[in-house]
């Protein structure tokens, strides 16, 4: 379900920018899971945003796993609060108590399309770090991960929508470019470019109409 849609109440919203609801529930309860049974992990997508200042909501979770992570997930977790979304599924799940969406992102895999490129989702004990002791992807590979992912894929701009809100709400110099990838660095450099315009760029008043 989009924020948008009808069926999302505004007291929902109101708890998930309180990081209360069923979406702050499950993952609380994720995180203490993975955490109790020695699965290394990170939290990407919309949390991970919220996480590093960017506060928009989400309605699903997204997790980093390694593949070895997944496996014991699936031997040690599957039927004891969570289920898969559908039958088949390996990498998607639901938490029994709140149905909240899981997804699950592999180590090694890359984002976007699926296909090889420079940029791979990292291991998530090497590239996170700990917020409200949870683990959080770290902010480099955050934003190399989402602008990888919409550089590839058409139906990703989302990601980079989101690397340019980083941008605007953390302030980021032109020069945080630097450390990033040479494949996703001219990319960074052109949204910064696009912030930065926006800000500098003069407000014209329309003038007054008299009838």
């Amino acid at each position: 379900m989009s924020p948008s849609s009808p069926g999302l109440s505004l007291y929902e919203l109101d708890q998930f920018f309180m990081e209360q609801g069923k979406i702050f529930q499950t993952l609380q309860r994720l995180s203490k899971c993975l955490q109790e049974n020695g699965i290394d992990y990170a939290i990407v997508g919309g949390i991970s945003l919220f996480y590093h200042g960017y506060k928009r909501s989400t309605q699903d979770i997204n997790i980093l796993l390694t593949k070895r992570g997944l496996s014991d997930f699936q031997k040690k977790m599957i039927g004891r609060g969570f289920l898969p979304m559908f039958p088949g599924a390996q990498k998607t799940f639901r938490d029994t108590q709140t149905n909240i969406r899981i997804e699950f992102l592999i180590a090694g895999e890359f984002p976007g399309d699926g296909r090889p490129k420079p940029i791979c989702f990292p291991e998530p004990n090497s590239a996170s770090i700990e917020v409200d002791k949870l683990r959080i992807i770290d902010l480099k590979n955050l934003i190399e991960l989402k602008l990888a992912s919409g550089l590839s894929a058409p139906d990703r701009l989302k990601d980079l929508a989101d690397v340019q809100e980083l941008i605007r709400v953390l302030n980021l110099p032109e020069s945080y470019g630097e450390q990033l990838d040479n494949s996703v660095c001219s990319e960074f450099h052109r949204l910064w470019q696009g912030v930065n315009q926006s800000k500098n760029s003069p407000i014209i008043e329309s003038p007054i109409q008299y009838e």
